[in-house]
């Protein structure tokens, strides 16, 4: 069909490509221009005869041809694409064995989303995008710890067996005498055996070098030798396996060995898998004290089971149990001292069970040494609470008054700055510092916790500097903390700190200055949306000719008080740089539903009174609440009747 009106063809031309092609044909006045090819293609078909072609004036074209909506930038839809983005470089990072680059990209592609203000945070979209990069960044995780330790943080120690498996003792030397005599009145669980080899080991461990490694283990013992001799009882194992622990690790949570087994007793990823310690993104078990120490025992007991002798159980520990079985399948002793004489075992392990008796010996014997004196740390003493809900390990160390690094110690297997994205973890924390934690916490929504932040008041501080120092603005933490803007501080006061991402939506009612920059893909319509007010107050506060602003511009804008009866507010001043005026304030009465954020000290007969409404209408009007309002949850105001 052909237009007679040539104007209709000129706004077809601006359809989207599709309709475009679809309508060309109606559109050209003029035979197509052959082309050469070779063949020549076949003319096309003549169109049908029109008997009668009807005018079609603008007016009549469908609203859906003649003015398609401006696209919105959608802030929650650029996250996701930062967020995807990055993942996407750490995947082809991956790919090409970079793993540091890798884990940097998908730290940056969680970070992203961590980071993001909470109005973006609390969008279904964005919830779903973490959860589903979490778990694609996992699978990768488990691939690249197949090829070592994967992504995990760095903060490692190294593990002193790798050391001493390499020392060169001869294994045929004669016996000393005289620690023959006192092995002889030493009490052990465990058979101790002392030939030539163990005799060089003792006056290794009690002389020079060697001293320095066991003292250092000695040392460490204190933090965790009352659990491990708890669990290895409680496991019907011998206490005196807690020296094959500090042959391994020295009692270091965190020591790793160059073969990547991890923790106090050196599981490799697979063992661990075997005996219930679970690797995640979040955290790693084989690092946990105590879990890990039961899976040690249990281990140890079912070696003991397969071949009925310590020696052979400690043996098998260290290099497998098909190595030791294959052993003695090949010369027919089961015995470990047999074994080792003939070289039917690996060098490292024929010097792995010495070790272990040389340390037990020196450790049932530490007067004789000069080493009963040595002070050993103090014991892993802590409170344990259950989290629902991932939690910043810096703000658990602000609740209860420590440093983030003393929770990270209580905490050796995390491998993060957050606790696991689960339904219940225990968390370790301070000892006597339970109550005080489940009191703060409770005053910060569940949701913030990986984000907010809390802050006891120093002398001289101000809510200015604080808010400089949490980059936050003084009118939200007014807000939470239910102060004035202008409030004079008390020390040892208490505040939470809903901090937010630099150039976040967060506009100041203390008389500062307000602006925002305009970013590439911004329209006043989001701008809008991201703090509360309308594109008509945008256009008017900034005497612009229309809609249209550049990228790098600067616009002044006035606070809005969504969260609160806007009559209850002041009206916010624009910068002095600005001849805007002041926004008028609004009615008093309210025509809509209005949403009010809890704040410290909030009760409903509270919020109600300062709405002029009821409990009960607020109650009708907020179902979902729960039975106690926490700091930042969202009331629903009823309009007024």
């Amino acid at each position: 069909m052909r237009f007679r009106n040539h104007h209709s063809c000129l706004r077809l031309a601006l359809l989207p490509l599709g309709m475009a092609l679809i309508l060309a044909a109606g559109c050209s006045t003029r035979a197509p221009i052959p082309v050469a090819v070779a063949p020549p293609p076949p003319p096309p078909p003549e169109p049908p005869a029109v008997t009668e072609t009807l005018p079609l004036r603008p007016a009549s074209i469908p609203s859906f041809l003649g003015m398609m909506p401006e696209p919105r930038f959608d802030p929650v839809e650029a996250l996701i694409l930062k967020a995807e983005t990055a993942f996407a470089r750490g995947e082809k990072d991956y790919r090409e064995g970079h793993l540091e680059m890798a884990k940097g990209a998908f730290n940056e592609a969680t970070s992203s989303i961590l980071m993001a203000p909470p109005s973006l945070r609390e969008d279904r979209r964005l919830q779903k995008t973490f959860d589903s990069l979490v778990d694609r960044i996992y699978a990768y995780e488990i691939e690249a710890l197949k090829q070592g330790d994967g992504f995990a943080e760095s903060g490692y120690q190294p593990a002193p067996l790798d050391e001493l498996e390499s020392l060169s003792v001869p294994e045929d030397l004669p016996p000393s005498e005289r620690i023959r005599a006192e092995a002889a009145e030493t009490v052990t669980d465990l058979p101790l055996v002392i030939n030539g080899q163990i005799s060089k080991l003792i006056e290794y461990f009690t002389s020079g070098r060697g001293r320095a490694a066991l003292e250092v283990g000695m040392q460490a013992s204190g933090r965790f030798r009352d659990m491990i001799l708890r669990v290895l009882e409680e496991e019907q194992v011998p206490r005196d396996l807690l020296y094959l622990a500090q042959a391994e690790s020295a009692f270091r949570p965190r020591a790793r060995s160059r073969a990547g087994a991890l923790g106090i007793w050196q599981f490799m990823p697979s063992r661990g898998k075997e005996y219930g310690l679970q690797r995640t993104w979040w955290a790693d078990e084989r690092m946990n004290p105590e879990k890990a120490t039961r899976a040690a025992a249990r281990h140890l007991k079912d070696l003991y089971n397969k071949f009925g002798d310590w020696f052979l159980a400690m043996a098998a520990y260290n290099c497998g149990p098909l190595c030791v079985a294959s052993a003695i399948e090949r010369t027919g002793y089961a015995d470990y001292f047999q074994l080792a004489s003939r070289r039917a075992l690996p060098r490292e392990t024929r010097n792995y069970v010495p070790i272990i008796l040389a340390l037990t010996f020196i450790g049932k014997n530490a007067q004789k040494y000069g080493l009963e004196e040595m002070a050993p740390e103090d014991p892993w003493v802590h409170d344990t609470v259950e989290i629902s809900h991932p939690v910043d390990l810096r703000l658990v160390g602000e609740m209860v008054g420590t440093s983030v690094e003393t929770i990270r110690d209580l905490n050796p297997s995390l491998l993060r700055m957050t606790t696991p994205n689960v339904a219940q973890y225990a968390l370790r924390i301070p000892a006597g510092t339970r109550e005080l934690f489940q009191r703060r916490i409770a005053m910060i929504p569940a949701e913030k916790w990986v984000w907010w932040r809390w802050h006891t008041v120093h002398y001289g501080e101000t809510l200015t500097g604080i808010a400089k120092d949490y980059k936050t603005s003084v009118k939200a933490i007014a807000e939470v903390n239910n102060l004035n803007a202008g409030a004079t501080l008390h020390e040892a006061a208490e505040l939470v700190i809903p901090v937010v991402r630099p150039g976040a939506s967060v506009l100041s009612a203390d008389g500062e200055e307000v602006q925002y920059r305009v970013r590439p893909g911004d329209n006043l319509g989001a701008i809008a949306r991201r703090f509360g007010v309308t594109v008509d107050q945008l256009i008017a506060w900034n005497r612009l000719d229309g809609t249209l602003i550049r990228a790098g511009a600067t616009l002044v804008l006035f606070g809005s008080d969504s969260d609160a009866d806007s009559s209850e507010k002041p009206v916010l001043q624009a910068s002095s740089k600005s001849s805007a005026p002041k926004r008028p304030s609004t009615p008093a009465t309210r025509t809509a539903a209005q949403i009010h954020r809890v704040r410290a000290g909030d009760s409903l007969w509270k919020i109600a009174r300062s709405y002029k409404t009821s409990v009960e209408a607020l109650r009708r009007s907020n179902s979902n609440l729960g039975k106690t309002l926490k700091v930042g949850d969202r009331v629903v105001i009823p309009p007024a009747k």
